[in-house]
């Protein structure tokens, strides 16, 4: 008996071997899908975008609330990021006719298509905010601008989420239901932080509290993606997206600390706070984007899930044949 496994001692190990095998590797070892193109200005757009949102909505509840200081602050942070945001992006596409061309059709359905305007609308309503709350001119048009600036900041937080989401790059696709709200995390934390660097202690509380309570929904959201990644969140603790998380967690962790003791008191404490908070959201964005480059370039990081996908289908396929077997002989 030469001919099957059961014929030698070793071969069923064998098959078992080549079968786990075929789960890891691809042809030739050869990546399954292409890595991203996108350039290193996409992760700073995401920062970017973030903090000039969550900062809208921030200086829109202060000045409901009669802080006047702290709203004209968050306006122009606000507007500072979304002047950059679009220089960013255009930068990326290459020219700035192909951003102006996704302005030429709204489609819901395309994450891109509803990125790209709202882009264009929180920049415009949040500019004529900022340019009402620093001359006292256009008080007419940010009577408008103001709140649509506020209420298009969510969006805009957690949109470059969801467009990750829906690539086939698997560390960004497996986690569709973590990445807007951690972007949206980071965007609070963002907003609150450079607030509080930029407003006096006494006029700051507001941006104090955004800026903990987003760093510690960031801190638990990312713990949360990367259990239910399993063996996916792998990129997230070696090579450079492990550096760069470890770099996020440390440095948000530090920040909120020093926010919640010693920032209510001190300046420099404050200065230093919002600091670290900035430099963890922006190395959470840089993480979670080297994250995905390093998964689509390993092939079982595609397959594998694939593979377990099927696996489950054909399980619940089979114990519906049998149980519609099972009520025909009844």
């Amino acid at each position: 008996m030469t001919g099957g496994s059961g014929g030698r001692p070793d071969g069923g190990r064998r098959s078992a071997t080549r079968e786990e095998g075929a789960t890891r590797r691809s042809y030739y070892g050869q990546p399954v899908i292409k890595q991203p193109v996108w350039a290193p200005e996409i992760p700073w757009y995401f920062f970017m975008g973030g903090l000039g949102g969550a900062s809208g909505g921030l200086a829109y509840l202060a000045g409901l609330r009669g802080s006047e200081l702290l709203a004209r602050r968050s306006w122009t942070i606000a507007l500072a990021a979304l002047t950059i945001s679009p220089v960013l992006l255009i930068k990326d596409l290459g020219r700035p006719e192909r951003f102006l061309n996704m302005l030429r059709m709204f489609k819901v359905t395309s994450p891109m298509s509803v990125g790209s305007w709202v882009l264009a609308a929180s920049g415009t309503t949040t500019a004529l905010a900022a340019l009402n709350s620093l001359t006292g001119r256009l008080s007419r048009l940010s009577r408008a601008g103001r709140p649509a600036a506020a209420a298009l900041g969510l969006p805009l937080a957690t949109y470059t989420g969801a467009l990750i989401a829906q690539t086939a790059v698997p560390v960004w696709h497996e986690a569709r239901r973590e990445l807007p709200a951690l972007f949206a995390a980071g965007a609070a934390t963002s907003a609150g932080a450079a607030a509080t660097v930029a407003t006096p202690v006494a006029d700051a509380a507001p941006a104090r509290r955004l800026a903990l309570l987003g760093a510690v929904a960031e801190l638990v959201l990312a713990r949360v993606m990367e259990r239910r990644l399993g063996e996916l969140a792998e990129p997230y603790h070696g090579g450079p997206s492990g550096a760069l998380s470890t770099a996020a967690r440390g440095s948000t962790a530090a920040g909120a600390l020093l926010v919640a003791t010693r920032a209510r008191r001190s300046r420099g404490a404050a200065i230093v706070a919002g600091s670290l908070l900035l430099t963890g959201a922006a190395c959470e964005r840089w993480s979670v984007f080297k994250a995905g480059f390093a998964s689509a370039s390993d092939p079982r990081y595609t397959i594998d899930p694939q593979r377990g996908r099927v696996t489950k289908r054909r399980a619940s396929g089979g114990a519906g044949v049998a149980a519609g077997e099972a009520a025909t002989d009844a």
